[in-house]
């Protein structure tokens, strides 16, 4: 899963409305923004954390002059020893994180509901906001079908339409 800057303010309001909903947490009224933004502070660290991982990737890469196509398996590795999340682990990290804030947190009244239980709540809420990636590809390239698939000007033309992709889908 890829977590988008754009959803994030969205993913916490839903975490919140779910979660109060159900019974399973109690937030003051005049404590629910607090208690989003504790949520959205939880998904900024991990997406800091990711850049700071991205540059990591590229420094290590350039220094020992490993070609681009080894990224993925560098990114993996030096996540690994990180332990940072990447992949299918990420919403799981992200729930697990936002259910601890959720026992610590002096914006939210009470927790009602076990950790397991609650944590299957927010992972459900926070797949619910995961995006087809494969369809904003094909989406992009059906846009760039015009030119030769390898060349710089592909590249270039398919960079572009799938930024502009995931604007018009409101991901940026």
């Amino acid at each position: 899963m890829r977590l988008y800057r754009a959803r994030i303010p969205q993913i916490a309001h839903a975490v919140i409305d779910r979660l109060t909903a159900e019974n399973d947490i109690e937030v003051a009224p005049e404590n629910r923004t607090e208690a989003e933004q504790d949520i959205v502070a939880i998904m900024e660290t991990f997406l800091h954390r990711d850049l700071d991982l991205r540059d990591a990737v590229r420094d290590k890469m350039s220094r020992d002059g490993t070609p681009y196509d080894q990224y993925s398996k560098v990114r993996s590795t030096l996540a690994d020893a990180w332990g940072h999340p990447t992949g299918e682990t990420v919403p799981k990290f992200l729930a697990r994180q936002i259910v601890e804030n959720f026992m610590i947190s002096r914006f939210v009244e009470e927790v009602f509901t076990e950790d397991d239980p609650l944590f299957r709540k927010v992972l459900d809420t926070i797949r619910s906001f995961d995006v087809d990636e494969r369809a904003l590809r094909e989406e992009a390239q059906a846009q760039v079908k015009n030119l030769v698939e390898g060349t710089v000007d592909y590249e270039v033309a398919f960079a572009q339409a799938l930024k502009e992709v995931r604007r018009r889908h409101g991901l940026l």
